[in-house]
């Protein structure tokens, strides 16, 4: 199993501090560096920008929004940042959710599955550097009767195949994934319960196209905190579990509450909702509770989350990306570090 480092948003006047623990994760080995973006910083800008004062890590998208860009200006992006990169890029997907599609960027929010395999589609065949024609529900290139005509991207990118990942939680959502790409980024994993809230369905999915889970990357993101107190590193957490069990997305369509259900806390995640929603988020963070948190996130000294590090790997995780807290530069390179501490305490490394 590897680590990653996920630095989340940009912004949020940790810009400077974000790169410091990019380049500390690559000096330690980590395998790649994750950035993301929602409606503020950009990822490829964050992503060009890590690659340049970077020499062996990674860097990939975790997510490029499925409904900010057309698939073919993902190719392209793709194209120049494993160049860039000299051949480290990861391309992540996803469709964000129906607040951020329709409010954001004024894309309805239906039919994600469909909307998704044809979009991977498209940029795989862009990719091919192919002439690029499709005809499908959601679009058509060339557009017919038009001046249009087939273009091939008139990039060379460093490979022939750059990885590209899904952001998936629903079970059909995971099974696609499985069939259509070369790993999952997921979001609240426990060990305890990844079988059944991921794996299966993924597993499925590989198998409809004649393939195992060899070679597929189950990446999981969990927050991380070093330390004595497990109570106290949990109520870190909770503002953060609150927020996307009760306050992401819409009463009927919240999949990070669907997911806490299937873990088993279905009247659980009925309260965090109840309350998000209601505006009451004190108690929303108060409603959660701490074994969820536990279960979902790295807590404790090296020694316990070596212990955790190794119910992953056992779990069937191949990479996995710490997500560390800390106030201040210094609190987030001792988790760094004890990251890399924990996974050679595991025999790991």
């Amino acid at each position: 199993m590897r680590l990653g480092i996920n630095l989340g948003y940009w912004g949020a006047g940790m810009d400077a501090d974000n790169l410091a623990v990019a380049r500390e994760a690559d000096k330690l080995g980590y395998a790649v560096c994750w950035a993301a973006e929602a409606y503020g910083s950009d990822a490829p800008t964050v992503l060009a920008w890590v690659a340049a004062q970077t020499e062996r890590i990674d860097v990939g998208s975790a997510i490029f929004q499925i409904p900010a860009r057309a698939p073919a200006m993902t190719a392209m992006t793709a194209a120049t940042l494993d160049s860039l990169s000299g051949g480290r890029f990861r391309l992540g997907l996803g469709v964000s959710g129906p607040q951020v599609s329709e409010g954001w960027y004024g894309v309805k929010f239906d039919k994600p599955l469909a909307r998704t395999r044809e979009y991977v589609e498209i940029v795989r065949k862009a990719m091919t550097r192919e002439r690029l024609t499709h005809e499908g529900e959601h679009w058509t290139l060339p557009l017919p009767d038009g001046p249009g005509k087939p273009l091939k991207l008139t990039v060379h990118p460093v490979r022939e195949h750059i990885p590209l990942y899904i952001a998936a939680i629903g079970p059909k959502n995971l099974e696609q994934t499985g069939e259509i790409a070369d790993g999952a980024l997921l979001i609240f994993c426990a060990a305890e319960h990844v079988e059944e809230t991921a794996l299966t369905a993924i597993r499925a999915g590989r198998a409809k196209v004649g393939k195992t889970l060899e070679g597929f990357d189950v990446a999981p993101t969990l927050p991380m905190a070093v330390g004595d107190d497990i109570d106290a590193l949990a109520d870190i957490f909770r503002p953060y579990t609150a927020l996307y069990v009760g306050g992401m997305g819409s009463r009927k369509q919240n999949f990070y509450n669907k997911l806490a259900q299937r873990m088993g806390y279905e009247k659980e995640a009925a309260e965090i909702q109840d309350k998000y929603l209601a505006g009451d988020k004190k108690g929303a963070s108060a409603a959660v509770p701490r074994e969820l948190i536990d279960k979902t996130s790295l807590l404790g000294p090296v020694e316990r989350i070596a212990d955790r590090l190794r119910a992953y790997q056992e779990a069937g995780v191949t990479t996995l990306n710490l997500a560390p807290a800390g106030f201040t530069l210094e609190e987030r390179l001792t988790s760094l570090r004890a990251g890399v501490e924990a996974l050679e305490r595991a025999d790991l490394a």
